[in-house]
């Protein structure tokens, strides 16, 4: 695990690479790579490339990026691990390839050489690699199939700059950035950008699953190269629900087996639930030591603690375990460094509780973690999720059938109920139906558009156009795949495509690498994908009530019914509570004062009513606060002026 940085220059007026501008690109993202650090301008003067290590496997200086090849035509930058590059190797040493290190980096290069991007479909890992051919003066670039790894990238007046995180770039002397407010009403929605833009303007997100060209003339050509989906031949699986949960138990094993190669010490993050669980069980029965795990709770809220089940499942599988836990003045201490590291603002409270967790494990001298992310999206775990697909089925539809004249009449007798009572969700809920919206646009909307009219400002809430038709060509793009899939794929595969991997996959890697541990996700290996889609709804939903089920009778063998089956309660942070009190006047004083109301794109007496609704007890708002809080703080780091 590393941090990439980059510069092409294919027809820039003023052409400026340098290993000055290299290394203060790469120093500022020192925390991704802090064993190493390396530059490389080519011959041709068009591209320069930067690196930071952080050592992982083959610790020696052969490891060490950039990387290129004897002719000095291929250079390689590589943040990520290919967990099959030996058998990998193999083949290109017997293809007559030499290797000078046991690294992965090494494989993907002379891979390129051998295969071009063929290569992408021959590894198994977490990637996101640009390498650059100097004959053709052309930049190749590509991010795993799941989004696990980022690749944000600039290109404007002939000039291409990449890197891992959006700081990096910014270093660049020739970039500079504002606020793309079209990106504003996603944030507002899902507590994230989309997969293909970010909150600075110019400055673009390579989506997961994508690979990126770079020609000499400048041109940009991106192309997805996998989908989880099956496109021809039978959509499901015929396995009974007894073979699918057998071969989940042994493509999971593999997965964690395979994520366990390194050369420094490992462990996982436990909360105790089923996922974590997993990990710590499987890992336990391929290690002859115990298993180091760590866990995070809450000082004085025990109701959002987990550590009961995680010491169970500790003291279970005898692991060596150690936990933290923290208060709201830990918590509000690192809300202005988390505006810096997370690169975007993400509203997921969890990135708190994450930040000490990622801290007590370095300190530890663990750098990697196994963790349990994508297990909900790829089985049904979340109830929200499970109710939203039935409400679909019986609801919806019919309603969507009736004539609009009677939608319209049904929704605004209703809309005054829903914003007296500020149930602005069910509200959203309707206007989508009413205006012939996708029902499902990825996760329970944050601040949704029904509510949006009322904190943005009206030339500004026209940008919320953007939010819809982003969901509907997630929608549109699994169809074109596949028109028979059923929407319970479509709802997988939106979470696949914004969700997991731009909030949850990136609170864990820039976080994570904040404090230079890398993450591992094995229920994300893509071939647990792929038979996860494959599952029918009658076998994944099989009643109104159960979710996660096909996994968990998968892992009854593996773990006490008592950790598979206990309510589901989730990973989070008390931002109710703490926002209600405690954090309630800065919180206020720092939206109210921040660029957004300052220059009238938020309703300020809106934001006031926001915070004095919660703050009275009237409705609970403390997700939706925590994101303008998080949005302002960001916007305070890197808009100072």
């Amino acid at each position: 695990m590393c941090g990439i940085a980059g510069v092409v220059e294919y027809a820039a007026a003023s052409p400026q690479i340098n290993e000055k501008i290299l290394k203060s690109m790469s120093d500022e993202i020192v925390r991704r790579g802090p064993d190493s650090e390396g530059a490389y301008v080519s011959k041709s003067g068009r591209c320069g490339l930067a690196f930071r290590r952080l050592a992982i496997v083959d610790l020696s200086e052969a490891g060490n990026q950039p990387m290129t090849t004897r002719d000095g035509r291929y250079s390689i930058v590589f943040n990520g691990e290919i967990y099959n590059h030996a058998e990998i190797r193999k083949e290109l040493e017997r293809k007559g390839y030499k290797y000078r290190s046991r690294t992965d980096t090494e494989t993907i290069l002379y891979g390129y050489v051998e295969w071009g991007e063929r290569i992408l479909d021959k590894m198994i890992g977490m990637w996101a690699f640009a390498i650059w051919d100097d004959k053709k003066r052309e930049l190749f670039c590509a991010r795993d199939r799941i989004g696990i790894k980022p690749f944000y990238f600039y290109a404007k007046d002939g000039r291409f700059v990449f890197a891992s995180e959006i700081k990096a770039i910014l270093r660049h002397p020739k970039v500079s950035s504002s606020i793309n407010y079209e990106e504003l009403p996603n944030y507002l929605n899902w507590g994230t950008t989309s997969d293909s833009n970010s909150l600075f303007k110019n400055i673009r997100k390579l989506s997961a699953a994508k690979r990126l060209r770079l020609t000499s003339d400048g041109e940009i050509e991106i192309k997805r190269y996998w989908e989880p989906i099956r496109r021809n031949g039978d959509l499901y699986s015929k396995a009974s629900p007894q073979e699918l949960g057998e071969e989940i138990l042994r493509l999971l094993k593999i997965s964690i087996k395979d994520r366990m190669m390194s050369d420094v010490p490992f462990g996982v993050f436990l909360s105790g639930g089923v996922d974590s669980s997993l990990n710590v069980a499987l890992m336990s029965e391929l290690m002859s030591r115990p298993v180091d795990t760590f866990s995070v709770g809450f000082k004085d809220l025990e109701k959002y603690n987990e550590l009961e089940y995680a010491r169970k499942v500790a003291k279970l599988f005898k692991t060596n375990h150690r936990e933290i836990t923290i208060d709201d003045k830990d918590a509000f201490d690192i809300l202005e460094d988390l505006a810096f590291v997370e690169d975007e603002p993400n509203a997921d409270p969890v990135c708190m509780p994450l930040y000490y967790l990622s801290k007590l494990t370095r300190e530890s001298g663990t750098i990697v973690v196994q963790v349990g992310e994508g297990s909900d999206e790829l089985f049904l775990g979340y109830g929200w999720a499970l109710r939203d697909y039935l409400f679909y089925k019986k609801y919806w539809k019919p309603f969507s059938r009736l004539p609009v004249p009677v939608k319209k009449t049904v929704y605004e007798l209703a809309k005054p109920i829903f914003r007296s009572a500020a149930q602005y969700a069910p509200q959203e809920y309707l206007r989508r139906a009413v205006e012939g919206d996708e029902f499902y646009w990825s996760g329970a909307p944050i601040i949704p558009t029904t509510q949006m009219e009322l904190l943005l400002a009206e030339k500004y809430f026209a940008l919320s156009r953007a939010t819809r038709e982003k969901a509907r060509s997630y929608h549109k793009e699994i169809l074109s795949l596949n028109p028979g899939v059923d929407y319970l794929q479509r709802m997988a595969y939106i979470e696949l495509r914004q969700r997991l991997a731009e909030l949850l996959l990136m609170r864990v890697d820039k976080i994570g690498m904040a404090h230079s541990i890398e993450a591992r996700v094995p229920f994300l290996d893509h071939r647990l994908v792929e038979l996860a889609f494959s599952i029918p709804p009658e076998i994944k939903a099989p009643d109104k009530k159960s979710t996660k089920i096909v996994l968990k009778k998968a892992v009854e063998s593996v773990l006490p019914k008592e950790i598979i089956y206990r309510k589901k309660q989730g990973f989070w942070a008390p931002v109710n509570e703490w926002l209600k009190d405690k954090w309630h006047n800065y919180a206020l004083d720092k939206t109210l004062n921040s660029v957004f109301v300052k220059e009238g794109v938020f309703d300020a007496k809106y934001v006031e009513f926001l915070f004095d609704a919660h703050k009275k007890g009237k409705a609970k708002q403390g997700l939706q606060l925590f994101s303008l809080l998080t949005l302002s703080l960001w916007a305070e780091q890197y808009f100072k002026n």
